[in-house]
């Protein structure tokens, strides 16, 4: 279906998302000043994506909004992933911003000769190296995925990850999906490399539920049944043991509450010992 009007409004939106899909990821990491629970391999692997991806796009001759969005992709991810070592393993800025430097730079030159060599060999009618470029960006993003799904896995919680980033991520997928379907030529490999990553990414989202809100929910439920039962209890009760129903409720804290640190367990462990003292 050709709508060029469409496939550059959709494809901009795409790459829009795409542009800012890492920032709020940036800005946590800047808050918290450290990078717990986020993947530097998925960073690294969809730097490395945005090359075979932005040689596939730009000699597939995509709207120029798609030919742009690779090359995001590989900027932040480089931003975000060079935190891991600032934050965590404290770089200094020079080294941190030499290293990434010299990689950017590397990648930039790479895709350039990719992009070169796609359209000659596209000119001599040989397809099968576009093809491969764009099969290995698909890997890449895959990847760059499933690597979370690992430490989902691991840790039976989605851990330091932004969901805002997830959801603009998703979006930039679904709206650049939908302008390669009104490029001249409909693409099917364009079109699994967008629609991969948005599926691996609703698994996510899957996940952040299961682990994340349900314990959350069931938390909450578990109070208001202990609050509605400690309510009903006589007032005598609690007077003959000599503890309060309060203090009970609240002096162990919930094996279930996601809110749970360990500084708090802590103080509620102290504060036991003090009644028990009394």
């Amino acid at each position: 279906m050709d709508v060029p009007i469409a496939a550059n409004v959709l494809g901009t939106i795409g790459a829009v998302c795409w542009s800012i899909q890492l920032i709020p990821q940036i800005i946590i990491n800047y808050r918290r000043q450290n990078t717990i629970g986020l993947q530097r391999s998925m960073m690294l692997l969809w730097a490395c994506a945005g090359v075979p991806l932005g040689a596939y796009n730009i000699a597939g001759d995509f709207n120029i909004a798609l030919q742009i969005q690779p090359q995001i992709l590989t900027v932040l991810s480089l931003i975000t992933w060079i935190q891991c070592y600032y934050y965590d393993d404290k770089w200094s800025v020079t080294k941190c911003t030499a290293f990434v430097g010299v990689i950017g730079g590397l990648f930039g030159g790479i895709e350039t000769g990719l992009v070169f060599t796609l359209k000659t060999g596209i000119e001599k009618d040989r397809h099968w190296p576009v093809i491969l470029m764009g099969v290995i960006s698909t890997i890449l993003l895959s990847a760059g995925v499933l690597r979370h799904y690992w430490d989902i896995y691991i840790h039976r919680t989605v851990r330091g990850i932004s969901f805002i980033f997830v959801g603009i991520d998703a979006a930039g997928d679904v709206f650049s999906l939908i302008s390669v379907f009104f490029q001249p030529k409909l693409d099917i490999l364009g079109m699994v490399i967008y629609a991969t990553e948005f599926v691996l990414w609703c698994g996510v989202f899957a996940c952040g539920g299961y682990f994340n809100l349900r314990p959350w929910i069931q938390q909450k439920l578990r109070a208001r049944r202990e609050g509605q039962e400690s309510s009903e209890r006589p007032a005598v009760e609690g007077a003959e043991s000599g503890v309060s129903n309060d203090v009970s409720l609240h002096q162990v804290p919930s094996s279930t509450s996601v809110f749970r640190t360990p500084s708090s367990v802590v103080a509620s462990r102290s504060s036991v010992r003090l009644e028990t003292v009394d």
